[in-house]
Formats: C-alpha cells, sequence, structure tokens
C-alpha cells in the first residue's frame, strides 16, 4: 500500500474513532449532569444546575444512579471525577419542590422487614428508600476509581454524597456542612456509616451535632478532604490524579483492589480477606498478571488486556453477604 493508501486508512480510522466517541458519549446525555471524556478515558462528570447552586433533585438522583451503573460496565470509562458546574458543588437538596421535597410517600407506614425483603418492590424503592443512599451505594459498587472534586459549597447531601468517592480535592472556596440537625432530620446517603470510617467517630459526631458549616481548611484538618487548592488549579489536579491511578494500570485489578479495600475492611476477620484475596490473587496472575510480570522483566510499559466489563466468576463475592441482611 502507498503512502495516500496508509494516509487515507488513518483519516478513516479517525473520523470512525471521532464518530464511535460522539456517539457512545450520546447515552451519558443527561437533564441534571454533564459528562466529559478525554482521550484516556478520565471522564468528569459535573453537576450541572448551575443557577439552582446545583441543588439535588429525584431527578439528579436517578440520573447519578444511572450514570455510575453504566459507567462501571463501561470500558471506555477509567476513572471518574465528580466536580459541580458554577461556583457551588451542590447546596443541598432542592427544598423548593412542592410536597415531601425528599421524594418520599407520605401515605406509607415502612418498617424494618419492608427494608429487608422488599427494598426493591417499587412502592419502597421510590416511595422510602433515600434518594442519597441510592446514589452513594451506585457509587460503593462501581469498578472505576472516584475523586470528588469540590469546588465551592457543599452541604447536605452534596457533603454526603462525596462519602463514597475514593478521594476527595477541594477548592480554597470550597465550604462543607453536615447540616441536617438544623432542618430536624438525620445524616442520610449511608453517611453513619461512612463518615466515621473516614474521619474517626469523634470528629463525625462533632460535625453532625453542630450542622457548623466548615472551610476547606477544616475538612483537611479533620482528614475529610486529602488536599486543598487554589480554585483554578482544583480540577487539573484532580485529573492529574486520575491519570496517575489508571495510565498504565490494569482495569481488572483496580476494580478489584477497589472493591476489596472498603468491603474486606468492613468484615469482623481477616480471614473473609484471605478468601477473597486468594481468589482476587489467583484470576489477576493468569490474566493480567502474566503481562505484568513480562512488563517488567522486559523493561517496558504493560499492555493489559482484560477489561473491567468482564470480571472473574467468583466477582460480585459479596452478593451472598448482601442476601442475609
Amino acid at each position: 500500500m502507498d503512502k495516500r493508501g496508509v494516509d487515507a486508512q488513518k483519516w478513516h480510522a479517525t473520523i470512525f474513532s471521532s464518530l464511535w466517541s460522539v456517539l457512545h458519549m450520546a447515552s451519558y446525555t443527561y437533564q441534571t449532569l454533564k459528562v466529559e471524556r478525554d482521550a484516556a478515558g478520565v471522564t468528569v462528570l459535573s453537576l450541572n444546575r448551575p443557577e439552582q447552586m446545583n441543588a439535588f433533585t429525584v431527578e439528579m438522583a436517578n440520573e447519578l444512579v444511572d450514570f455510575f451503573e453504566k459507567a462501571s460496565e463501561d470500558d471506555d470509562i477509567r476513572a471518574i471525577i465528580v466536580t459541580g458546574e458554577g461556583r457551588a458543588f451542590c447546596a443541598g437538596m432542592d427544598l423548593s419542590k412542592e410536597g415531601n421535597v425528599f421524594g418520599l410517600n407520605e401515605t406509607l407506614q415502612p418498617s424494618m422487614q419492608d427494608m429487608q425483603a422488599r427494598r426493591d418492590d417499587d412502592e419502597i424503592k421510590n416511595g422510602v428508600c433515600d434518594t442519597g443512599g441510592r446514589v452513594v451505594l451506585s457509587i460503593f459498587d462501581c469498578k472505576k476509581p472516584v475523586i470528588g472534586a469540590i469546588n465551592g459549597a457543599a452541604v447536605g447531601i452534596g457533603a454526603t454524597m462525596t462519602l463514597a468517592m475514593d478521594i476527595r480535592l477541594a477548592s480554597e472556596k470550597a465550604k462543607i456542612g453536615f447540616v441536617f440537625g438544623k432542618l430536624g432530620i438525620v445524616p442520610e446517603a449511608c453517611s453513619s456509616w461512612f463518615l466515621p470510617r473516614i474521619v474517626g467517630i469523634q470528629q463525625a459526631l462533632e460535625w453532625v451535632y453542630s450542622a457548623d458549616i466548615f472551610d476547606a481548611q477544616t475538612a483537611k484538618e479533620g482528614r475529610l478532604v486529602k488536599q486543598v487548592y487554589p480554585a483554578d488549579q482544583l480540577l487539573d489536579e484532580a485529573k492529574k490524579l486520575a491519570h496517575k491511578f489508571v495510565d498504565g494500570r490494569s482495569a481488572v485489578a483496580l476494580a478489584l483492589a477497589r472493591q476489596m479495600l472498603y468491603r474486606n475492611s468492613a468484615m469482623p476477620h481477616p480471614l473473609f480477606a484471605h478468601q477473597v484475596d486468594s481468589l482476587a490473587m489467583f484470576y489477576t496472575s493468569v490474566g493480567d498478571g502474566k503481562e505484568g510480570v513480562q512488563s517488567f522483566l522486559e523493561k517496558r510499559a504493560p499492555e493489559f488486556k482484560q477489561k473491567a466489563s468482564q470480571m472473574p466468576p467468583f466477582y460480585p463475592w459479596w452478593s451472598d453477604v448482601q442476601d442475609t441482611f
């Protein structure tokens, strides 16, 4: 094939790749979210109601769940950065909605038995289940690293939704608050599970009891955020961190490691971790592990082939445990 033929082939390949990217990302079109992905798969998910300071709604909750469920199985998405469009991250629940602003069915009298046995029934799922909790559980179940880039106000659900994210970075302009006590409600979005694990029980209780709004430096001192950056550097620093996590890494090993660290650390005995570790080591060692060892010996960058959409047969190992709840 002559040079013109090679150039034409490259041109067609580029056009096809670009068209595929556009069509692919069209499946991530939302009313309250904006999704942007770079060539390496680092994806920025922006809460996109800037005129309302990205206030949280039931529609936003449903769209967030949809995004994280799709992204978890999408091999073109390697890491996710969550931020807010405009000057806020998320100013909490939109309290201007009519009726029960949390989207709950006040005609019901749900019991713990309902939550355990009927949580997937439409009546319980849509009328009782905490919307923030559904979002956080979809983040928790995701196979991809998730970084929170808190660019401004993050209060109520705006704070608790970040707790299931692996790393939280904050702008100097960020203001964070677990303000539920001022509204006469309780911390939601599974935050009673996440927050004490991240900052310790004493700090968690102080922030929840006081319902204070605090600045980014206080959040860092309390171990809620990893680092604080000038506003114009926050997203770039989040992208650098995301690329550090995924560039030259096995997608399957990364997905397994994320779930192992979260789930095994909550088990009552290290034997649980040993059982999962053993299976995870077995299946990665006969897959991408072979390429990882070979590339190390040959002093070259690895070319991992395994996909997060095709996990080892023991995954998800925790489903049997969940069924006992």
